[in-house]
C-alpha cells in the first residue's frame, strides 16, 4: 500500500514539475519564438497575432502585479492563467487576435475619437526628453 501512495506521489510531482515547466514554455518561450517568425516573414498577417499577443499578456502580468494578494486565496489561478495562455497562443484558437479585435481594438477607437491624440502627444514628449538627456549627456562629455 506504502509503495502505491509512493508512485502515485511520484506521479504528482512529475505532473506538478510538468505544470511549472508549462507555465513558462506556453506563456513566453513560444510567443518569443512565434514572434521572431513573424517578424522575419514575408507577410505581415502573422505580426498582429503577436503584437496582441504581447499586449495582452503585459496586461494580465500588470494585473497579476496588482491584485497578487487575492490570486494567493484562488488555488485555481495559476491552471485557469495557463488555459487562457494556451488560448491566447495555439494557432488553432489565435485567441490574442481575436481578443485584440474584439475589445482593445473597440477601446481605443472610442479612446481616439475623444480626444486620445494627447496619449501621442505624451509619448512624443516622453521621447523628446529622453532625446534631450542623451544630448545632454554626450554634450558633458565634451566638456571632461
Amino acid at each position: 500500500m506504502k509503495e502505491d501512495m509512493r508512485e502515485g506521489g511520484g506521479v504528482v510531482t512529475i505532473f506538478s514539475q510538468l505544470r511549472l515547466i508549462a507555465g513558462p514554455c506556453l506563456s513566453l518561450l513560444y510567443p518569443l519564438y512565434a514572434s521572431i517568425v513573424a517578424m522575419e516573414s514575408i507577410t505581415k498577417h502573422d505580426d498582429e497575432q503577436w503584437l496582441a499577443y504581447w499586449i495582452i499578456y503585459s496586461f494580465l502580468a500588470l494585473i497579476e502585479i496588482i491584485i497578487q494578494p487575492a490570486l494567493e486565496t484562488v488555488s485555481i489561478w495559476y491552471d485557469a492563467k495557463l488555459i487562457f495562455v494556451a488560448w491566447l497562443v495555439l494557432p488553432q484558437f489565435k485567441g490574442a487576435s481575436v481578443l485584440y479585435k474584439r475589445f482593445v481594438r473597440e477601446q481605443i477607437r472610442k479612446y481616439n475619437s475623444h480626444g486620445g491624440h494627447h496619449l501621442f502627444q505624451g509619448r512624443n514628449k516622453f521621447l523628446d526628453f529622453l532625446r534631450y538627456k542623451s544630448d545632454e549627456h554626450h554634450h558633458d562629455h565634451h566638456y571632461n
